[in-house]
């Protein structure tokens, strides 16, 4: 099932509260993710769980990911969008606060999987408020403060954790102030959510999406692996390395200032290009590259943090530059199905990823983080190469 939405008579109008309440909605998904991950592996390290256990655990959130994709429509053609993200906020917050209260590590699995499909509906409700509610003459413009601000609160998250810490209740508290804040926003524009209908003129499963602009899903499923393993596993990393706790995270909130300061001029950039397959290939090919040195530059924080601010910024834009693939190819409930299929190839990544990482550093120590990472780089690239040079076949 899919919807249609009601538009406000104005299509030319910015309707700036509604897109505020979106956004903050969004930045708790990135602020629960950017403390949430390192937060909860660190807690797990400490405890003596390996690795690959902590990849396992953290994979659920990719399954419920999985889960909760389909979801997102459904619940707000029931009850609306911003009843629907309400719930899911406070939800999310309170299975946050969950992992605190719940030590023993097999209930950390159902509370994962409770937080990630919050989060998921979370983030779909959000993304498609924005969208509905920017003209299409700024949308661009719109969705570059969206993607600052979503990276804005994936570098705070590791910021708090290095202030907060990964002992007793102060991290998990700051997170559920933070969720609780920006609940405001949203309940204040109530009165301009977007309504979805019901249809039932499906044109067919959204998962054939996949296959339809794979260029496109496989960077989001890279993507997903990519930055839920890492953010997840790299504080670990940075342990082996000889960093402190503290200066590990601050590491990941570089990731996170690259992400901020490099989203809207690479967006820009490819609003310039022609294909932006090339474009994609080019940040695979910088993330790549960013794994080959990062053993070699981990013995000195400052270049370590160099690398991956530039690395971390150009490989999120494969999430943003992708997307912008799919609309390029593909318009309305063709376009929203395939905004499924990319939801769920990224919530495939985030099972992928964790795993492949944590078994990568269980066999080969702590050098098999940036060898699975550079693994996930190598597919996309021989994937996007193979799409363009059949393209130039076909052509």
């Amino acid at each position: 099932m899919t919807g249609s939405v009601d538009t406000e008579d104005d299509p030319a109008r910015v309707r700036w509260l509604a897109i505020t309440a979106a956004i903050a909605s969004i930045s708790v998904v990135g602020i629960a993710i950017g403390l949430g991950m390192p937060l909860l592996s660190i807690i797990l390290e400490n405890r003596g769980y390996s690795a690959s256990m902590i990849g396992l655990n953290t994979a659920v959130a990719g399954l419920a990911s999985i889960a909760g994709a389909p979801l997102a429509t459904p619940l707000a053609v029931r009850f609306g969008t911003v009843p629907v993200m309400v719930t899911m906020i406070l939800l999310g917050a309170f299975a946050f606060m969950g992992f605190y209260f719940a030590p023993a590590f097999w209930t950390w699995f159902p509370l994962r999987v409770v937080l990630h499909i919050a989060l998921t509906v979370l983030f779909i409700l959000s993304e498609f408020w924005i969208s509905s509610s920017a003209p299409p003459h700024r949308r661009g413009f719109v969705l570059g403060i969206y993607a600052t601000v979503l990276s804005l609160g994936f570098a705070l998250g590791p910021w708090l954790f290095s202030q907060l810490g990964s002992g007793g209740f102060e991290p998990f508290g700051a997170v559920f102030v933070l969720v609780m804040i920006a609940l405001v926003p949203v309940i204040a524009a109530w009165r301009e959510s977007p309504r979805i209908h019901a249809r039932e003129d499906e044109s067919g499963h959204f998962l054939r999406y996949i296959w339809l602009v794979p260029t496109a899903t496989a960077a989001v499923l890279v993507f997903g692996a990519v930055e839920t393993g890492g953010f997840a596993l790299f504080p670990i990393y940075g342990a082996r390395s000889g960093y402190s706790e503290a200066d590990a995270a601050l590491l990941l909130t570089m990731i996170g200032l690259g992400n901020v300061l490099l989203q809207i001029p690479i967006g820009m950039l490819s609003d310039r290009v022609p294909d932006r397959r090339y474009l994609l290939l080019g940040c695979a090919t910088v993330g790549l590259a960013g794994m080959i040195v990062l053993p070699s530059v981990s013995i000195s924080w400052h270049m370590l943090a160099a690398v991956l601010f530039v690395w971390g910024g150009v490989v999120a834009a494969l999430y943003t530059i992708g997307l912008a693939h799919l609309g390029a190819r593909l318009s309305g409930h063709e376009l929203a199905n395939a905004n499924a299929a990319f939801v769920l190839c990224y919530g495939l990544g985030m099972v992928i990823g964790p795993q492949a990482i944590g078994i990568g550093m269980d066999l080969f120590g702590k050098e098999g983080f940036p060898g699975a990472l550079a693994l996930f780089f190598l597919f996309y690239i021989v994937l996007a190469v193979s799409r363009i040079a059949a393209s130039r076949r076909r052509s």
